[in-house]
């Protein structure tokens, strides 16, 4: 289905709707190598190559990126008294109406996705999607197996609330791999704390086949790749 060449450029968040018929009026847009007709326009999206100063733009709909989310920070699309993960966007990724898959803690770090795409949204963080997360947790006391035990059974926490079996991996230390395919308020800790290891620190580490990656810097992120947004749903 074609589309006017002015809203998809907006929706890629190149700028307002009205900067960007500017743009394409200025002469600046081609679409295959030619200069764009007219804001109007109306191209396909992923038929047409579209260019800004020579420089391609991507059209595609839905987006989706990985940040490696630093602590400090809400998961949040925004908040009037503190940073959130969009604060450190830079670019046209401010203005693509990206949001957070699900929610990591201010003070948790690690792999956490971006996108505009609400049913991608929904089926990660939907525990009927069997998707894991493996958190890397430092915590006060040494997990065991009796503690892990109890995870693969599936804790009742304080309140009364039910999770999912989970994994516990002990290391013989005072940390621990923990996997949880569900995403409950503060379930990590809470599950931790039920079996008396409170956390001092968190890191996610891998959302279904997707592993945070060792080049990406805290505080940075990327775009995904295909072969990354499968891993996502396959699991490899």
């Amino acid at each position: 289905m074609k589309e006017r060449l002015d809203k998809i450029l907006a929706g890629a968040g190149i700028s307002s709707r009205s900067d960007v018929k500017k743009l394409i009026r200025a002469g600046r847009v081609t679409v295959n190598g030619a200069a764009a007709q007219s804001p109007d326009m109306k191209i396909e999206r992923g038929a047409s190559t579209v260019r800004i100063d020579g420089a391609a733009v991507n059209t595609a709909r839905y987006r989706y990126f990985m940040m490696n989310k630093p602590s400090g920070l809400l998961s949040a699309t925004e908040d009037r008294k503190q940073r959130t993960v969009l604060d450190i966007l830079e670019g046209y990724e401010r203005n693509m109406g990206l949001f957070p898959v699900g929610r990591l803690d201010k003070d948790t770090e690690g792999l956490l996705l971006l996108t505009n795409d609400g049913e991608f949204s929904h089926r990660v963080i939907s525990p009927a999607s069997g998707i894991s997360k493996v958190y890397y947790a430092r915590v006060d006391g040494v997990p065991d197996e009796e503690d892990a035990e109890a995870f693969s059974r599936g804790l009742v926490l304080a309140d009364g609330t039910q999770c999912l079996p989970a994994v516990l991996e002990p290391t013989g230390s005072s940390a621990c791999f923990v996997t949880v395919y569900e995403g409950k308020y503060h379930q990590v800790k809470r599950m931790l704390a039920a079996v008396g290891k409170p956390v001092l620190s968190l890191k996610r580490l891998s959302i279904g086949g997707l592993k945070l990656p060792d080049d990406l810097e805290s505080g940075r992120y990327r775009e995904l790749s295909e072969d990354e947004l499968c891993k996502i749903f396959n699991g490899n």
